[in-house]
């Protein structure tokens, strides 16, 4: 997956316990050594707040506590790497690193409020590599189809297939609960976009909507 992705990010398992295996295990796939990460450590003892029921808690003492702690700064490193692109500190208030494995694997904790704070913290370093940073070339159409996806699936595996080659992206979207489902088309040539907008319409009996649920709207006021 790595060589085929530009950008990967892993989520959860870089805690204390016996089952955060996260680091271990890319560790293991990419054959590289788990090490103390000396300067993800000190931050660590910086910013960590002492848990009341661990007092007697100390960061000099070779304890199972500190050891279930070490675990958590213990990354996969690659000497052969620059190790300041392996190792990254996008907030300073937090002292969790996000470790970077073959320029491309970003390893994020699984706790909501650190991996959105992590990852937006991450835009100065992601930013950059984008093509289209603002997105403002990406052109995305909407369908609205009232079939089931299992109905459209084979047409729309056949339409992916034929509009690879354009840089068109085909997407269905299910929307539980309610009447209709989304196909989308997502690409930058607005024109050749627009040529297959007719044929999805047909293929799937659906209508263009700029909003999901649009059409559910109108026919409610309808109805009503």
């Amino acid at each position: 997956m790595s060589d085929r992705y530009d950008f990967i990010v892993t989520s959860g398992g870089i805690g204390p316990t016996h089952d955060d295996i996260t680091y271990s295990s890319i560790a293991k796939a990419f054959n590289l050594p788990l090490k103390l990460n000396q300067e993800a450590f000190e931050k660590m003892k910086k910013l960590s707040k002492p848990h009341k029921n661990q007092p007697d808690f100390s960061w000099d003492e070779d304890t199972p506590a500190l050891r279930a702690r070490l675990r958590m700064v213990e990354l996969p490193t690659d000497e052969s790497r620059d190790l300041d692109k392996q190792f990254l500190f996008p907030r300073e208030d937090m002292w969790v690193p996000v470790a970077v494995v073959n320029g491309n694997v970003h390893i994020l904790p699984g706790i909501p409020r650190l991996f959105e704070g992590l990852l937006d913290g991450l835009k100065p370093y992601i930013i950059p590599r984008l093509t289209d940073p603002d997105g403002k070339g990406i052109i995305r159409v909407m369908i609205s189809t009232p079939l089931p996806e299992s109905a459209v699936a084979g047409y729309l595996t056949d339409l992916a297939a034929r509009v690879q080659s354009h840089g068109v992206k085909v997407g269905s979207y299910p929307r539980w609960g309610k009447k209709h489902n989304t196909v989308t088309l997502v690409g930058r040539d607005a024109a050749y976009l627009e040529s297959l907008v007719p044929e999805v319409v047909q293929n799937v009996q659906g209508r263009r909507v700029k909003i999901e649920g649009e059409d559910e709207v109108e026919e409610a006021s309808t109805q009503s």
